[in-house]
């Protein structure tokens, strides 16, 4: 009886130990996952016209970024955009930014880029300088928004050009709509207005 009891003690006192183990285990992984997540409004971009961006201004608003490119299949999106932009200016802020990376579809310098999508498309929402979406140059915003370590919410890959990327009014990432999602898609629509 004795050594029933003495092998009980042994054996509860090993699963508390345990319970404690894997109670602070999990709360310094999930501490690590909070710390690691970094918000979206943190991060720093520079317009089309040299001038600094400060995203905190948008929060309240969702945001739809997109990587855009002038000489593209999908470079007629620029005008869908732009209606989209029209459409709920009052909580959508859409931010394109321009990018070399697909086949040199983006050449041109921040003057051109701006006068081809005014004059071609009317585009009158925020443009950003032109950077990299991915590789060893990739920009903190696309760092951000492709890595669910630093989003908390997916990871993704930028496929194309004109991939969006839609972000909560409280800076949460969204969805991800590939370069073939047309922007006034009920998929894209739906999430905006919902």
């Amino acid at each position: 009886m004795l050594k029933i009891l003495k092998s009980n003690k042994i054996f509860l006192g090993m699963a508390v130990s345990l319970i404690a183990l894997l109670t602070w285990s999990f709360s310094h992984t999930f501490e690590n996952v909070e710390k690691t997540k970094k918000s979206l409004y943190d991060i720093q971009i520079t317009s089309i016209e040299d001038e600094a961006i400060d995203l905190n201004e948008f929060k309240g608003k969702k945001i739809m970024f997109v990587n855009v490119a002038s000489k593209c299949g999908y470079t007629p999106q620029y005008s869908k955009l732009q209606k989209l932009h029209d459409m709920y200016k009052d909580q959508l802020v859409i931010i394109g930014v321009p990018c070399n990376q697909f086949m040199g579809q983006e050449p041109g310098t921040n003057e051109e880029i701006v006068s081809f999508c005014q004059k071609n498309y009317g585009v009158s929402f925020l443009m950003t300088e032109k950077v990299d979406v991915k590789g060893s140059s990739q920009h903190p915003l696309y760092q951000w928004l492709t890595s669910k370590d630093l989003n908390g919410n997916s990871d993704s890959k930028v496929k194309w050009n004109f991939q969006k990327y839609l972000v909560s009014e409280t800076g949460e990432l969204i969805d991800v709509f590939s370069p073939g999602v047309d922007p006034l898609d009920e998929q894209i629509i739906s999430k905006i207005a919902g």
